[in-house]
């Protein structure tokens, strides 16, 4: 088959599949397998690629069809400037993200020191790093395969000054294992309500259970984050999370409740609440 009769063999395959975005998947899928981005399917649609791209990208389509994730397919994910390895065992990062690293971004300055919580592929930490010259961030995850990821990713762009640490959010941190006087704390924790887990698309639920179940309220890790994690921030210092769009209430009452000041909400690209930070007062 031509390149062009494959792309649109597998754009129709995905939509039947009820795939969201079958158009756009079948592009990212013939770039990454046959080599051909969408000028390239313009300019060389009509030419047969050989038999082992077609057998790749034929496999991937089913990969697809069968609702793996796009992501995980591709191996990689770009997030802001950055390009992620991601794969099955590490959350995806989503451009929703941003929303919370250009918050965080905004009230910290050159050179701070701070933790990006909950780390997974180190979107955060690494995100910071990369808009604020000479930040300073101890990536901190507790699961294996995403620590394995988390780490090749700060391999990637050693001119950001990351380092991964392993650590349980909901424990809080051993003593003396991180320092404190921090200038901000960062974290996309998991905020998804338990219950609400078998609700979410399937490509969701194929995503690693432990980066999205926020426990019964998808609240635990915003409370463990300021009971446990906060008081190694310095007066001043900023404390930055993503939040579901219906959660900004509930987490700006547990922010206030826990003695921060100058709360704020911070909408994503679809003007939808995705990020709230604050500030630590004074002792």
């Amino acid at each position: 088959m031509t390149a062009r009769e494959l792309y649109l063999q597998a754009k129709a395959r995905l939509a039947e599949a009820g795939v969201d975005s079958p158009g756009f998947d079948a592009a990212r899928l013939a770039e990454r397998f046959l080599g051909l981005d969408r000028p390239g399917l313009a300019l060389h649609g009509d030419e047969a690629p050989d038999e082992g791209k077609q057998r790749e990208f034929l496999e991937a389509v089913s990969q697809r069809a069968a609702r793996r994730p796009l992501q995980y397919i591709l191996g990689e994910w770009p997030f802001m400037s950055l390009t992620l390895r991601v794969g099955e065992g590490v959350l995806i990062p989503r451009e929703d993200t941003a929303a919370l690293v250009e918050a965080v971004a905004g009230r910290i300055g050159a050179s701070s020191r701070g933790l990006d919580l909950c780390a997974g592929s180190g979107a955060v930490g690494l995100g910071i790093c990369s808009v604020v010259p000479g930040a300073r961030v101890i990536c901190v995850e507790l699961e294996d395969t995403a620590m394995r990821y988390l780490r090749e990713n700060i391999g990637r762009y050693p001119e950001c000054s990351c380092t991964a640490a392993k650590g349980d959010v909901l424990l809080g941190p051993e003593p003396g294992a991180f320092p404190d006087g921090l200038d901000f704390i960062a974290s996309n924790p998991p905020y998804i309500a338990t219950d609400e887990l078998p609700d979410l698309q399937p490509e969701v639920q194929k995503e690693p259970p432990l980066a999205l179940d926020g426990g019964r309220d998808g609240l635990i890790f915003y409370r463990a984050i300021l009971e446990k994690w906060s008081p190694l921030l310095r007066p001043g210092g900023a404390l930055g999370v993503e939040i579901g769009d219906t959660q900004a209430r509930e987490v700006m009452e547990l922010f206030a409740r826990a003695g921060v000041t100058d709360i704020a909400v911070h909408r994503d690209l679809a003007g939808l609440d995705r990020a709230v930070t604050a500030v630590k007062g004074s002792v």
